[in-house]
């Protein structure tokens, strides 16, 4: 070998005897001890270990149909991640919606058929099921404790690109977002980690690994705008989905619109609110109706809590239990009245 190659690659090695001597030295930052590159590094490495940690827990989830020739042929892809070692995973319910063939693919290239074992469009959440053991499994975190500024690492398969890491930070917390059935999901995450179509259903995770939120939605021609059900909302899906195949919420029975209330009501009942649901039409066999409520009526409270919207009403049967008396407040002509009603499961 000839000097001159000998000479390059003995740069390329970065072992060139002028490289210390600041005459055609290697470009580079100098390592000072304390400095923000430790801090980098830290951040580095934290990513690293999360994403190897959760990593072998989130997997590809591919939408398909059988072909003539009973062969998987994908139409549609998303995320999701292993909950428990017996192979429950959660994803988004629009991922799995109408699918007649489920295949989940694991970062090892593992393949396994899943099936559904339950859905809730009113939380886009879904759980399904593979036939494994001992599976490694994703833990749900505490969505309560997290803080605006959070680093977040989300992980998933968007575009189709398989164990993709995108990482930053939470922007907003409490956002609400509206459901494909019309409801409102409550305290959604609003992060900047990237996120493509086939994120959907992805863990959204913490520094410590821990799955913080669900990534179900992205605004179009927006940057940096994500968002994420949080986990807290996943435990509570998950328990009534693996009880009941279903999520089960409390039904009055009752279709009514927003009505702004005219001042003198406000000030004769003492009410806090400008706005509440006016019932024009009840279920014939709805509990509404069969309590005595009335179309007309205008709803201004449910067991003392103000309703102002049809979201308010929702909020509050939401978290009540299907079967246990409820009390709504209702004007009727000059009077407020006290209505005790029990609440049947919506369909």
């Amino acid at each position: 070998m000839d000097e001159e190659k000998k000479s390059a690659l003995t740069w390329l090695r970065g072992s060139a005897a002028g490289a210390s001597n600041g005459e055609g030295a290697p470009c580079g930052v100098k390592q000072e001890s304390g400095s923000s590159l430790d801090l980098l590094d830290a951040y580095s490495k934290a990513v690293v270990a999360v994403v190897e940690a959760v990593g072998p827990a989130v997997v590809s989830i591919s939408i398909g149909q059988e072909t003539p020739a009973a062969e998987f042929e994908p139409v549609g892809a998303g995320s999701g991640f292993v909950i428990t070692p017996d192979g429950y995973l959660l994803t988004n319910a629009h991922v799995v919606a109408a699918a007649k063939k489920i295949e989940a693919v694991f970062i090892d290239g593992t393949h396994y058929e899943a099936s559904v074992i339950g859905a809730d469009p009113s939380t886009d959440l879904a759980v399904i099921r593979v036939f494994a053991s001992k599976l490694p499994y994703a833990e749900l975190g505490d969505s309560s404790e997290l803080r605006a500024g959070q680093l977040v690492i989300a992980m998933g398969n968007p575009l189709g690109f398989q164990s993709t890491v995108s990482s930053g930070v939470i922007s907003a917390l409490g956002r609400t977002l509206r459901s494909q059935m019309g409801r409102l999901i409550e305290n959604i995450i609003q992060h900047t980690a990237p996120l493509n179509p086939g994120n959907s259903g992805g863990p959204l995770l913490d520094a410590r690994g821990r799955v913080i939120g669900i990534n179900t939605a992205i605004i179009a021609m927006a940057q940096g705008i994500g968002f994420a059900i949080p986990s807290n909302t996943a435990k509570w899906v998950v328990s009534q989905l693996l009880t009941y195949g279903r999520v089960r919420r409390s039904y009055l029975g009752v279709v009514g619109y927003r009505r702004q209330l005219d001042r003198r009501i406000v000030r004769y009942h003492n009410l806090k609110e400008d706005y509440a649901v006016q019932i024009v039409n009840l279920d014939r066999d709805g509990p509404a109706r069969a309590s005595g409520l009335r179309q007309g009526d205008l709803i201004v409270a449910i067991n003392s809590r103000d309703v102002a919207s049809i979201d308010d009403m929702f909020r509050i049967l939401e978290e009540w239990p299907v079967g246990q008396p409820i009390t709504v407040s209702v004007v009727r002509g000059p009077e407020r009245l006290e209505i005790p009603v029990v609440p049947s499961e919506a369909k």
